[in-house]
């Protein structure tokens, strides 16, 4: 029984006191390398042990990478602006900055404890205004440049939290955060041009060596999309746009879809015949949210346009315009055609409003369901009822009515895409003050850049209003100001930026946390070059990683980054998951504290684990039983200290090299709990020794093991004075001549069953092997007074005799 609390305090104080993961910048002497974890919101309950899993395989990568002669940059800071503190300080009665402060506090002191290699001397916190200044400061930047404005949009607005939030924070039609059902509103907001990117979005993904399922969700929320954009006009004047993936179809016309939250509608209503029913329509649909409206939409619901009709531009029919609530007003053009024959939602849409259906792709019966592009697309199949066109291939009728349309100047080849601009605004109070000034003479006027950082005002009440107005409105001592361009009088932005705002640019900060110029000097990030290695979790791969990737593609494009992608491998890690295999959760009583596993078993012990926990990548359960097989894997190494010789070298080379490239290759691949297997196979032939291990056979395995089980592993190394510490020594190298076998253990076959085994040199010749097979024992005794046909031998495989 070893004391961890004594030895792992030792060796977290030697670490502080020898400044051991202190990157630094510009050292040419050693090739950089930038490891990254998410830094956490640092929130009221501590570290989880899923926080755990990710900064212990991080942090074992960083240990090795520093041994392997790295000048390692392993950072950590906070987090902390957003609804989250916020609410964490309202419930509590403090304020935010006191809450956020006392929660750092805890989160730093617990991962002191797991004996994380982060250099300290980098952290930050979002909340920090020599952080925050920076923050402000490029937004102004993105307003200098025309990729800031104010807008009035249709907002997702959590009448909860009572903010706006973005489309990515209100997925599912609920608040991200409260899970309360999200509701439309109409407000002046400022929004950051990001549609403007989104094919260099697309296209800086071949820059990096994201995972492919974090590309893939990068891809999908970007959603682009290659089609026709057309102008259909309205009888009785006046035009509006729509955009098509399937303009062979366009013959199956039968009504069109506008949007109603849109600005056409607004523009028709003196025109409309039912308006009272139009406009019941219309405020129905402001109650639901976009995701509510789209990916979760399962009615059919909608409302004709009286006294309006559209013009088919192929044939010059005429076919109602509907409104329907899954068109929004603010994507693409805010209309849509619709052919009930070949696509199912407008055909259920016709079916529930009795409209007509025209088939225009020939290949199957359509009364039913509709003949869809993914089943008609590369097929041969051919164009029916379509004029001219009639008897042409879907490809052919694609190419040919784009032509026309095009000729005709009433279309054009566009691209587009489902992602929209960030609305930048949330009504809070717990955020980055949005530097803007609203002059009654020179409208909108950025503040002085020599004047940042804006600070919050240190005010007692901070609680969200209910008109849906930012709690800084109420301060007016605060909010009224001198215009910077006139002098005049003038109020500040009462608005907040979002709690992705000081995320989306942090890795580039940790590059030079303490410039106090600039947010980080481009001789420093071109040192670094750019993040090498990036985790966080899956569900920030639309969120936070396109944020960030699109924030620093601008600063790039103005010549403030020297990258237009700062981060090269992006990875994610599974949960920790109750031992019951669900969610851990307060509610369900299933969440694992790890001060309480570190106080009983050591910080050594729950690292080891929750690195041999299962695959990375994949949600592994929690296991008490596989946790105390861990505990008991480290006893276990700490008894064969007792049984060293004083024998120098290695009893087996090809074991010794074997371990060292499989543990290097596991934790650079994410391999952790294979590494781990493969230091207890190691073991294991250890304590097979019956003479006990030379003292370079138990420092290998302590080094090895070292980057997930840092402390038990220097205290051996340093009671039996093996060498320097292990942080400050090499990683071991391997032969990889001598990583194979010599020789190996194969079964032969009599008639395909097995019945023996023998062992040959790797390199054997077939002859010896076939004689070494039949003069096995008891093979011998299978093939006994029998012919043999054949003998085939799979080379250090098997061998198979053929009897009868």
């Amino acid at each position: 029984m070893y004391d961890h609390k004594k030895i792992e305090k030792k060796w977290q104080e030697y670490w502080e006191k020898n400044n051991t993961f202190k990157a630094i910048n510009g050292d040419k002497s050693k090739e950089p390398y930038y490891i990254l974890v998410e830094f956490p919101y640092p929130s009221g309950a501590g570290l989880h042990v899923g926080h755990v899993r990710s900064y212990t395989a991080q942090d074992a990568m960083a240990r090795m990478k520093r041994m392997q002669g790295y000048n390692v940059l392993y950072p950590m800071g906070w987090d902390a602006f957003g609804a989250p503190a916020e609410q964490y300080a309202i419930k509590n009665h403090i304020h935010p900055k006191e809450a956020v402060k006392e929660n750092i506090k805890t989160f730093k002191g617990q991962m002191k404890t797991l004996g994380f290699s982060f250099d300290w001397d980098r952290e930050f916190s979002t909340t920090d205004p020599e952080y925050y200044k920076w923050t402000q400061w490029q937004f102004l930047q993105f307003y200098k440049h025309n990729m800031a404005y104010k807008a009035t949009v249709p907002v997702n607005w959590c009448p909860n939290c009572k903010t706006v939030l973005s489309n990515e924070d209100a997925a599912g039609g609920v608040c991200e955060r409260c899970k309360t059902n999200v509701v439309q509103k109409e407000k002046s907001q400022w929004m950051l041009r990001m549609s403007d990117y989104a094919q260099d979005l697309l296209d800086g993904l071949d820059d990096t060596n994201f995972a492919e399922k974090v590309k893939l969700g990068q891809i999908n929320w970007i959603g682009k999309s290659t089609g026709v954009e057309v102008d259909i006009d309205i009888v009785g004047g006046g035009k509006f746009s729509i955009f098509t993936t399937c303009i062979e179809t366009i013959y199956g016309i039968t009504f069109f879809v506008i949007a109603p939250d849109g600005k056409l509608i607004k523009e028709l209503m003196p025109r409309v015949e039912n308006k009272e029913e139009v406009q019941a329509y219309i405020d129905e649909t402001s109650k639901k949210s976009a995701m509510d409206r789209t990916e979760l939409n399962k009615g059919k619901t909608g409302c004709i346009v009286k006294g309006l009709k559209a013009i088919n531009p192929v044939n010059k029919k005429e076919v109602p315009i509907f409104l329907g609530d899954f068109v929004l007003g603010d994507y693409g053009t805010g209309a849509v055609m619709a052919v009930p024959s070949h696509d199912q939602r407008d055909f259920e849409y016709a079916k529930a409003h009795n409209l007509d259906m025209i088939q225009v792709i020939d290949g199957r019966d359509v009364s039913d369901c509709a003949f869809e592009k993914q089943d008609y697309l590369g097929k041969g199949c051919k164009l029916i009822n379509s004029e001219e066109f009639d008897g042409l291939t879907v490809e052919e009728a694609k190419k040919a009515i784009t032509e026309k349309l095009v000729e005709k100047n009433i279309a054009r080849e566009v691209n587009n895409y489902k992602m929209r601009d960030w609305i930048f605004s949330r009504q809070r109070f717990w955020g980055e003050p949005i530097p803007m000034i609203n002059c009654p003479k020179c409208g909108w006027v950025p503040m002085d850049e020599s004047d940042l950082p804006l600070l919050l005002p240190d005010v007692a009440e901070y609680e969200p209003t209910d008109n849906g107005e930012s709690p800084l409105a109420k301060i007016t001592n605060w909010v009224n100001c001198k215009c910077p361009k006139c002098n005049g009088d003038a109020k500040r932005e009462t608005d907040t930026m979002p709690n992705w705002a000081g995320s989306s640019w942090y890795f580039l900060r940790f590059m030079d946390a303490h410039n106090k110029n600039e947010f980080a000097s481009m001789d420093s990030m071109k040192y670094w070059q750019k993040v090498n290695w990036y985790n966080g979790g899956m569900e920030h791969t639309a969120r936070h990683l396109l944020y960030a990737r699109f924030w620093v593609q601008f600063l790039y494009n103005i010549g403030l980054v020297p990258n237009k992608e700062m981060i090269d491998v992006r990875v994610s890690h599974g949960m920790v998951l109750g031992s019951n295999n669900e969610k851990m959760s307060k509610s369900k009583g299933n969440v694992i504290n790890p001060d309480d596993i570190v106080n009983e078993y050591g910080a050594d012990t729950l690292r080891v684990y929750e690195m041999f926990m299962g695959d990375y990548q994949q949600d592994a359960p929690w296991s008490v039983e596989s946790l105390k097989g861990c505990k008991r894997f480290i006893d276990r190494i700490i008894r064969l200290g007792e049984k060293l010789n004083d024998n120098t070298g290695f009893k087996n080379e090809v074991l010794k090299n074997k371990t060292i490239k499989k543990v290097e290759e596991d934790l650079t691949t994410l391999k952790y709990n294979t590494a781990v297997a493969t230091l207890m196979i190691m073991l294991n032939e250890y304590e097979k020794y019956s003479d006990g291990v030379t003292k370079d056979e138990f420092r290998l395995l302590l080094q090895l093991l070292n980057p997930m089980a840092p402390h038990i592993t220097e205290e051996l190394n340093e009671i039996y004075k093996l060498g320097n510490p292990i942080c400050e020594s090499t990683w071991p190298t391997y032969d990889e001549s001598k990583v194979v076998d010599s020789s190996v253990n194969i079964g032969v076959q009599v008639n395909g069953k097995v019945r023996g085994t023998i062992n040959i040199s790797i390199d054997e010749n077939e002859d010896s092997i076939k004689e070494k097979a039949i003069n096995d024992e008891n093979v011998k005794r299978h093939i006994e007074g029998k012919e043999i046909v054949k003998i085939i031998v799979i080379k250090n495989k098997i061998v198979n005799i053929v009897v009868k």
